[in-house]
């Protein structure tokens, strides 16, 4: 059964009314099981081997095209130097099919900018990994009075900047709450509680396969990493044995070779021995 796609007005509508579910997907067979499981958004990004993203930009163009319909969050790792550069950007993504731009490391005066212009941005607060020098490196956020007002103030101030949402990571659920509650735009929770307005995970967390350390907000409901170690000793075994076929000259099977009658066979010798 089709399903409509979110805009971004009815991303925004749903704030109170119902929860989101989010999963950052790397390739089209991700994308593709969270089309057909009826996952509200999926998240993309491209060439960050730093955080474990190895896809391609035209990666992208496929996963958008395996989920049709649903509401897509494209962005880039990388720095943005200026409002231009945020702005040009935005609009690779928008021309691909993306709904909304991550923009979490940026100012609100480029969010600002790109509101101007009615690109939608999506930014972040609480842990926000690219800023994890700035807070002590990798912890929760909010944990006292005094930072969860911080985390508070910077909702809103992105909230004013003209973002749509943000992904509230590592925050206490009981400040992520009261938070959610101040503000109209749409909170995002990584780690940070179901009192948010959606649940955002990793796929490789939900499937089991992240390399090094697990996150712990992460929730795992399969383990491919089993699988994964499987596939490759098999494959390992698959291709021991071609090798040793190889040397061994088994690759005369007629059932993987054509024959040819003998009468074919004598008539070709005699034309060979002209040469």
């Amino acid at each position: 059964m089709s399903r409509k796609k979110l805009t971004v007005y009815d991303y925004l509508k749903c704030k109170g009314k119902r929860q989101l579910s989010v999963l950052f997907v790397h390739n089209v067979e991700e994308a593709r099981a969270a089309e057909e499981a009826g996952i509200d958004m999926i998240c993309t990004s491209h060439d960050a081997p730093q955080y474990g993203i190895y896809n391609s930009f035209d990666e992208l163009k496929r996963i958008r095209e395996a989920a049709p319909s649903c509401f897509m969050q494209s962005g880039t790792a990388n720095n943005i130097a200026s409002e231009y550069d945020a702005m040009k950007v935005s609009h690779k993504y928008l021309e691909i099919g993306a709904d909304v731009i991550y923009g979490g490391n940026w100012s609100y005066k480029i969010i600002r900018a790109l509101r101007d212009e009615n690109i939608p941005i999506n930014s972040h607060v609480g842990l926000v990994p690219g800023k994890a020098t700035w807070i002590g490196g990798f912890r929760a956020i909010g944990k006292t009075a005094d930072e969860a007002e911080g985390v508070l103030k910077h909702t809103i101030e992105l909230q004013e900047a003209g973002a749509i949402g943000v992904e509230l990571e590592v925050v206490p659920p009981k400040v992520a709450a009261i938070i959610t509650q101040k503000v109209d735009i749409i909170t995002l929770s990584m780690g940070s509680g179901s009192d948010c307005d959606g649940q955002y995970l990793f796929a490789n967390d939900v499937l089991g396969y992240t390399q090094g350390h697990v996150p712990r907000h992460a929730r795992i409901y399969r383990n491919f990493k089993a699988e994964f170690d499987k596939l490759q000793n098999e494959r390992l075994s698959a291709f021991k044995e071609f090798h040793s076929d190889t040397v061994n000259q088994t690759f005369n099977d007629p059932k993987i070779t054509v024959g040819i009658e003998d009468r074919e066979y004598e008539e070709f010798l005699k034309l060979a021995d002209k040469y």
